[in-house]
């Protein structure tokens, strides 16, 4: 058998490889994936090493057990798969003209009413109220509000307070703030697997989860400090000061414009 020379398309190969598969390990990095993994990986180098020796009968099993494996990963993995795809999206949105297609345009869309929200959150951190809103910006967010009970109410200042109520049976989990409505309340957001500080809480990690997956933003109220905090895509900005919310999040949402094009005649002479 002849010498088969390493080149560099080996070495882009051997690369490409160890990069997907360090990427496999930061998404699934804090999940029981890696382990699922694990199990896969010693099936199928027994797998491997059953054909080397030949062994037909154990051979032929193995591989119908693999020839399925891309379907059983699509079921086990559905969760990390979604979130997978969903951050090469965002991290492509300069790119992704489909989404700019079917996504709701500007004069589709209610404008989003952030004075009530600021007034809340200033009002509940006075309090110690903890809160979570998430505030959609164009990203689809039906499969967060399924996970909640749904509101479908004018936004306004009593009704958020009334929502994150101490005492109240929809202050558990997220409000989901659409144009000028609140969508639902006690939504369900998927955490982050990233490192983050020890003393964030699950408000704080669920909220950088969201703007991890989504371009949405999402607002912190915390329970034991009272401060508010701000996540948008995958960043979290703490202590912001009350008076200053609104003019944060108006910042998030505000695009800016492109240049209006002259008319015929408005030209100087």
């Amino acid at each position: 058998m002849g010498f088969i020379p390493f080149t560099l398309i080996d070495l882009v190969d051997i690369f490409l490889v160890a990069a997907i598969m360090y990427w496999i390990y930061r998404m699934t990095r804090g999940t029981s994936a890696p382990y699922i993994l694990s199990g896969i990986v010693v099936i199928y180098l027994l797998w491997v090493v059953v054909r080397t020796l030949n062994m037909e009968l154990l051979s032929s099993i193995l591989g119908q057990v693999i020839s399925v494996g891309v379907i059983a990963l699509i079921i086990l993995f559905q969760p990390e798969l979604r979130r997978f795809l969903q951050l090469i999206g965002l991290r492509q949105k300069h790119f992704n003209f489909i989404t700019r297609i079917f996504s709701i345009t500007e004069d589709e869309q209610a404008q989003t009413n952030l004075a009530p929200i600021a007034t809340a959150c200033r009002d509940m951190a006075e309090t110690k109220t903890g809160a979570l809103i998430v505030i959609r910006r164009e990203s689809d967010l039906s499969h967060i509000a399924e996970t909640g009970i749904t509101i479908e109410a004018k936004i306004s200042v009593s009704l958020l307070k009334n929502i994150f109520f101490k005492n109240a049976p929809l202050h558990d989990g997220a409000v989901l703030v659409e144009g000028d409505r609140i969508v639902a309340a006690k939504c369900i957001l998927p955490v982050t697997q990233s490192d983050v500080p020890k003393d964030y809480g699950t408000r704080h990690r669920a909220a950088i989860g969201m703007s991890e997956t989504t371009d949405a933003v999402v607002v912190v109220v915390s329970e034991e400090t009272g401060g508010i905090s701000v996540a948008h895509n995958g960043q979290m900005r703490r202590d912001i000061e009350p008076a200053r919310l609104q003019q944060t999040l108006q910042h998030l949402f505000t695009k800016p414009e492109l240049p209006r094009r002259k008319k015929r005649g408005e030209e100087k002479k």
